[in-house]
This record gives structure tokens, C-alpha cells and sequence, in this order.
């Protein structure tokens, strides 16, 4: 599993210009069962996205395609970890 952790690196005008792209790349791989659940960080300064466990090479891939990253108004860092507890409606989700 792992964590796409998103930090704007612009102000959050030029941030919104993306948002449509930005949510039709969440869209695309939630269409696929890649990502889990996704949101905004509170404060504004990012976002998170959680993905089901691929190689690293192909989250980095994913990653890239987001236009928040591919406009240069975000960067990415990804966080790999592995599930030990969960609340059994996860379960499905670890499959």
C-alpha cells in the first residue's frame, strides 16, 4: 500500500486552475481500483491519496501523470507501508 502525499508549491489560485484535471486522474484510477480514498490536507497545503499496493515504479508512474504534478504546481512524495490492523471493512481494500 502507499501513500501519495501531495505539497502545492504554488498559491492555491494556480492550484485550482488544475482541479478539473487533477480530479479526472483520481476518476481514472478509482474507475480502476488503484486508489482508496483520497482528500485534501487540512490546512490546504496538499493532498493526500491512498493506493493499493503496486510496485513503486508504477506509483511513481501514476503520480507523474497528475496534472497537479505534470503543471509543476505540486510535487509528490511516496510513502510505502504495510498494513498490520485495520477495521475489517478495510479488508476487501487489502486484497
Amino acid at each position: 500500500m502507499y501513500i501519495i502525499l501531495l505539497t502545492y508549491l504554488v498559491d492555491l489560485t494556480e492550484v485550482d486552475k488544475h482541479l478539473d484535471g487533477h480530479r479526472q486522474h483520481l476518476k481514472k484510477y478509482y474507475d480502476n481500483g488503484t486508489f482508496i480514498c483520497s482528500g485534501p490536507r487540512n490546512p490546504r497545503t496538499g493532498g493526500v491519496i491512498l493506493c493499493r499496493a503496486l510496485d513503486q515504479e508504477v506509483v511513481t508512474k501514476i503520480a507523474n501523470e497528475d496534472p497537479f504534478i505534470t503543471n509543476g504546481v505540486a510535487s509528490f512524495e511516496l510513502i510505502n507501508f504495510q498494513t498490520s490492523n485495520y477495521v475489517e471493512e478495510f479488508k476487501p481494500f487489502l486484497d
